[in-house]
């Protein structure tokens, strides 16, 4: 039901009239020094991409690099916390498989369920719609910046709990308003995820950069020139298409392309709705829910732009 044609961020495949399987998988090296906190965040990671297909997660299987020269409780520790998170979500983690590997890296892969017809793809945005994101961005700025040790402990730390969040409650809000598009923010960053929403519902796309939440201490971190190198891929991909309002600075662009690892929900949804959405996400629990663009025609940018951001 939802192939690989659209980029999306999980497989959808029919069963039968009452059940879909949706399927994802998703792992890469640490990005923080605790080796819990990292398995906590792979693992919310991981299941986001089912979360963002408005499915429910319900069992996966680790995936595992360790260099065998490196202490086994370090490994140990990363697992307890995927399990520890993968607990909280409803999710059996049934085994795994593991090889020896240079560079540590962790992840799942997952299988989850959703009624056909009822999955949420990133195909479906339509002109009037509303922007709605679930999380704040900046994450890899700043675990950027703990890697080279030049990151305030409590700016480290907020984000590392931003990261562990699951995008459950998230998702349960969204299915239950009804929405036309979703995707999560991950390794793209937001532009470019909104780019591939945009390209596979045909429409474009203004963003309003002043609403856009940031973490603490992100902007500042941006600022002094701590950025990464996958944002400067992910810029190189976008900018062409992008209609960048005069008066924002390259940090600005900076923070937008910047790679998240386990980020919010971007959704979509008619713009009558959006009020609905936000107290929904409100009411459970979820911290950010913030309108930060509208879709628009796909023409309706000129001059071969796909998103226009504004100040």
């Amino acid at each position: 039901m939802v192939g690989i044609s659209t980029g999306d961020d999980a497989a959808v495949y029919r069963l039968n009239d009452d059940l879909a399987l949706v399927q994802t998988v998703d792992f890469f090296p640490p990005i923080v020094d605790d080796p819990t906190a990292f398995g906590e965040i792979a693992v919310a990671n991981a299941l986001s991409d089912v979360y963002a297909m408005g499915a429910k997660p319900v069992i996966a299987l680790n995936i595992v690099g360790f260099p065998v020269e490196l202490p086994k409780d370090i490994l140990a520790n990363v697992l307890k916390g995927g399990a520890a998170k993968a607990k909280e979500a409803g999710v059996l983690i049934a085994g795994g498989h593991t090889v020896d590997d240079r560079e540590p890296k962790y992840g799942l892969a997952v299988t989850g369920v959703v009624k056909p017809g009822e999955q949420v793809t990133n195909a479906g945005a339509q002109p009037g719609d509303a922007l709605v994101l679930t999380k704040p961005i900046g994450t890899g700025i700043i675990t950027t910046a703990g890697r080279d040790q030049v990151v305030d402990a409590e700016v480290l730390s907020n984000a590392i709990a931003v990261m562990a969040e699951l995008n459950a409650a998230a998702s349960e809000a969204m299915v239950k308003v009804g929405v036309n598009a979703c995707v999560d923010v991950t390794g793209f960053g937001l532009l470019g995820h909104l780019r591939g929403m945009l390209d596979a519902s045909h429409v474009s796309a203004v963003v309003y950069f002043g609403a856009i939440p940031l973490l603490p201490g992100a902007v500042e971190l941006a600022s002094e020139g701590v950025l990464t190198g996958g944002g400067a891929r992910n810029l190189h991909a976008v900018e062409a298409l992008i209609d960048w309002a005069p008066s924002l600075s390259d940090t600005a662009a900076d923070l937008l392309v910047d790679p998240q690892t386990s980020g919010g929900l971007l959704i979509s949804l008619p713009a009558d709705d959006a009020p609905r959405l936000i107290a929904e996400l409100e009411s459970a629990g979820v911290g950010t829910h913030v309108i930060v663009g509208e879709i628009h025609e796909v023409d309706a940018l000129g001059a071969g732009k796909l998103i226009r951001v504004t100040a």
